[in-house]
């Protein structure tokens, strides 16, 4: 990384963050990025390929040169990675992300917290303790999907017992595909079930281009201001 704002072109192996940086316009990569060990046979396949690459790609595009003695193709795979890479893999970006997303919210989310007497701290804090009460009785009743068209419709069951419905959150869960993020959809409270003290009834609907299988329905704490799973991890997963 510290070449790259010299003009130095990498050819390195894909892990740590070349595998995230590395593209054909930039540089270029050495092995399959998986982990293989101290496999000795690997290690002589890798130096393999890197003496072709080098004498059939690296030194033949340094040493072609135009009337001036410019390698251009050179002169412009260095520029595209000192275009694309030296802004992502710096510490001014480091920096500057740092301060935007983190150390300014958490200073303004201090000062929320403190004003008018800590009041909203307060708040913050028996929310904490009527969690650590009552989260150990909550579960899960019945579930019903039906597929109505191209949308799976959850219906799920969750007693509360005396909890505060806006004090949790219950969402249906997918892991996510293709190493896509996950899937996540809030379920909205419909009603109360009758006859069971803090029992309430939620729904969601979801796209049928996945099977109803994929979704589980969970549990996890909700407070304005308070950062998930950060502050606190509590999750309650439908079995």
């Amino acid at each position: 990384m510290k070449v790259l704002v010299n003009g130095g072109i990498n050819p390195s192996a894909l892990d740590g963050w070349w595998a995230e940086g590395y593209t054909p316009e930039v540089g270029w990569a050495l092995g399959d990025g998986l982990e293989h060990g101290d496999d000795p046979a690997w290690d002589a396949v890798e130096a393999d390929a890197l003496y072709d690459l080098l004498e059939r790609e690296v030194i033949p595009e340094f040493y072609t040169r135009d009337q001036r003695g410019i390698p251009t193709a050179w002169v412009k795979r260095m520029r595209e990675s000192m275009a694309r890479l030296t802004p992502r893999f710096s510490a001014n970006r480091t920096v500057r992300e740092y301060t935007e997303q983190h150390y300014l919210p958490a200073a303004a989310a201090y000062r929320l917290r403190t004003s008018n007497k800590g009041a909203i701290g307060r708040q913050m804090v028996d929310w904490q303790h009527s969690l650590e009460q009552k989260w150990p009785t909550l579960h899960f009743g019945e579930v019903k999907v039906e597929t109505r068209g191209e949308q799976h419709v959850f219906e799920v069951q969750v007693c509360l017992n005396g909890l505060d419905p806006k004090a949790v959150r219950v969402e249906l869960y997918a892991d996510g595909i293709m190493g896509s993020a996950p899937a996540r959809q809030e379920m909205k409270r419909l009603r109360q079930l009758a006859g069971v003290p803090g029992g309430y009834v939620y729904s969601a609907t979801v796209s049928a281009a996945r099977p109803p299988a994929d979704y589980t329905a969970r549990v996890i704490p909700h407070c304005d201001g308070v950062a998930i799973p950060l502050e606190d991890a509590r999750i309650l997963w439908q079995r």
